[in-house]
C-alpha cells in the first residue's frame, strides 16, 4: 500500500443566486478540504458568498475565489469573447469581492480556481491566461492559481504564482488532455464506484486513459467533485471514504503544495 500521499478536494460552492438553489453545500463541505466559492458573475451572490465562507470556516476548509464569466443566464459554460483587459479586469473585481467577505470572516483566501468555459478557454488560450494570472498577480501574487494544465499553469508558472495541478474524477478527458464537452454523451461520469476508483488510482499513479485510450500523465494535487452534481454529498463522502482506506491524506491545497502532514497529535476539524 502506498504511504504518505496527500490531496486536496475541492469542490465549486456558492452557486445558489437569490431564490434559485443550486448544489448540496451543507452535506458537501464536511467532506472537502478546500471550496471554490462563486463571485456572482457566473453565479452567487453577496448572501450566498457570505453564507459559504461562513460555512467553510466552521469546517476548516480552504477558500477560494471562482471567477467566472459574466454569464449567469449561461452558467458560464458559454464561449465569450472578452478582451484581456475585460478578462484581467474582471476576474480582479471577483477576487476583491469574496475577499471582503472572508476578511470580515478572518479566513485567509487561499487560491483562485477559474470557473467553467473561463478555465477551459485559458487551457488553450495564452492571451487570456496571462490576462487571468495578471488579475491574480494584481490582487495578491501568492495566492495558489488551480489549473489542470496547458496554456494556464504555464502562465502562471512563468509570471510567478504557485501553480496547483488539478485533476478530474468525475470527468473525461480527451487525449490532448482537455476536458471532454459536457455536450458529448458520456462526458461527466456519475456512478459513485467508479469516481471513488478512477481518484484513488490517479492519486496514486499520475494517470489516467482518455476517451481514445491514451494514457495521460497528470500531477494530481488537487480533485475536482462539481457542487452541481446529482447526489455529490453522498459522492464526496465515498470518495473521502475511499482515500482513507488507501492511505491517502485529504488535506487544503496549501497543505499539499508544502507537502505538510498533520502532526500524529493534531486532531483535524470535524468533517
Amino acid at each position: 500500500m502506498t504511504v504518505g500521499l496527500l490531496v486536496d478536494l475541492n469542490c465549486d460552492m456558492g452557486e445558489s443566486y437569490g431564490a434559485w438553489r443550486m448544489g448540496d453545500d451543507a452535506n458537501v463541505l464536511p467532506h472537502v478540504s478546500s471550496v471554490n466559492v462563486a463571485c456572482g458573475f457566473h453565479a452567487g451572490d453577496p448572501r450566498t458568498m457570505a453564507r459559504t465562507v461562513a460555512l467553510a470556516a466552521q469546517h476548516g476548509v480552504g477558500v477560494g475565489a471562482h471567477p467566472g464569466f459574466s454569464d449567469i443566464v449561461g452558467f458560464g459554460r458559454r464561449d465569450l469573447g472578452v478582451t484581456p483587459e475585460e478578462a484581467r479586469t474582471d476576474v480582479l473585481y471577483q477576487i476583491g469581492a469574496l475577499a471582503g467577505f472572508c476578511r470580515r470572516l478572518g479566513v485567509p483566501l487561499q487560491h483562485v480556481k477559474p470557473h467553467g468555459q473561463l478555465n477551459n478557454m485559458a487551457m488553450v488560450d495564452r492571451e487570456l491566461a496571462d490576462a487571468i494570472v495578471l488579475g491574480v498577480r494584481d490582487f495578491d501574487p501568492s495566492l495558489l492559481v488551480v489549473a489542470y494544465g496547458g496554456e494556464l499553469a504555464r502562465s502562471a508558472a512563468e509570471h510567478g504564482l504557485e501553480v496547483v495541478h488539478e485533476v478530474f474524477a468525475d470527468r473525461e478527458y480527451n487525449p490532448d488532455g482537455t476536458l471532454v464537452s459536457r455536450r458529448v454523451s458520456g462526458a461527466i461520469i456519475t456512478e459513485p464506484t467508479q469516481v471513488v476508483a478512477r481518484a484513488v488510482a490517479l492519486v496514486r499513479t499520475g494517470r489516467v486513459s482518455a476517451v481514445d485510450g491514451t494514457v495521460l500523465e497528470l500531477s494530481p494535487q488537487t480533485i475536482c467533485v462539481h457542487g452541481d452534481t446529482p447526489g455529490v454529498g453522498q459522492l464526496v463522502a465515498q470518495l473521502r471514504e475511499g482515500f482513507r482506506q488507501a492511505d491517502i491524506e485529504v488535506v487544503p491545497m496549501r497543505r499539499v503544495v508544502t507537502g505538510a502532514r498533520a502532526a500524529p497529535d493534531t486532531v483535524e476539524p470535524s468533517r
